[in-house]
């Protein structure tokens, strides 16, 4: 295990990669510390082959109570009130969303406790996500006169319009089997259950070619932004190129053959 003092690193033998979020003081808040420390795991899991899957969990009551508001209150104390600050900070937090999104290993969210504001986000952009039973999730913003503009992002892409909407003009607390039923997250299971309920979806993935999950991770977020033409010329591209990787030759050879496949990654 690496240990940082705000986010843990444990790879197990199968491949998964378990990034804890450590900061239970501060509720888990993506603070300038936090930010820089996600970002670099990411960066660093995406580029390790010994990497099959990341889960992303928290210690403490709370997964992530999104950005840490006293240190965007010390930043207004600023000549520009804090412009330069809250860009800066905006631009690291995009970044990670986005590293999560790019990364080309499954990211899964394990939520326990709260998800409020970019902590709603976070779990948003993972590729997917178990929650506990008795999580809840908000975007909370319009409570503080600050609407939840970049969480927007990421929910908008999770959800029906309505359900984001509801969640960002409202700021309600959603309850881990409402966000099943939205899309928010995959499935909510018993606070006891979660830990085991994530890693058996974690390792059911990571005992695929991880040359295929790559490539189709990639591809999924790629064709939602092309029309439907587009995206089946491109999807279509995509198979080609599947099809001649070494692993779908022995993926394929493998099922006619009724045996297991032996993955190269490649």
């Amino acid at each position: 295990m690496e240990v940082s003092d705000i986010l843990l690193r444990e790879l197990d033998g199968d491949g998964v990669l378990r990034l804890t979020l450590n900061d239970a003081r501060r509720r888990n808040a993506l603070s300038e510390a936090m930010l820089g420390e996600l970002g670099a795991a990411f960066a660093e899991a995406g580029a390790n082959p010994s990497v099959r899957v990341v889960v992303l969990a928290a210690n403490g009551p709370a997964f992530c109570a999104g950005h840490d508001l006293k240190e965007m209150t010390a930043g207004r104390a600023a000549p520009d009130r804090g412009r330069a600050y809250f860009t800066k900070v905006m631009a690291m937090c995009s970044g990670v969303m986005q590293a999560i999104v790019n990364c080309p290993k499954p990211v899964i969210a394990e939520v326990t406790g709260i998800a409020t504001a970019a902590g709603c986000q976070l779990v948003a952009s993972c590729d997917l996500a178990v929650a506990a039973d008795t999580a809840q999730f908000s975007t909370p913003g319009v409570h503080i006169g600050l609407f939840c503009s970049t969480p927007m992002v990421a929910l908008s892409r999770n959800v029906g319009n309505k359900h984001a909407m509801e969640m960002l003009l409202t700021g309600d607390m959603t309850s881990a089997a409402r966000a099943a039923e939205i899309g928010l997250v995959n499935r909510a299971v018993a606070p006891e259950a979660l830990r085991e309920a994530t890693m058996e979806m974690a390792r059911k993935i990571a005992s695929k070619s991880s040359m295929t999950l790559a490539t189709g991770k990639r591809a999924f977020y790629a064709q939602r932004e092309m029309t439907l033409a587009q995206a089946y010329d491109y999807a279509s591209s995509v198979m080609v190129e599947n099809m001649l990787a070494r692993d779908a030759e022995e993926g394929i050879g493998a099922f006619i053959e009724k045996r297991a496949p032996q993955w190269l990654d490649q």
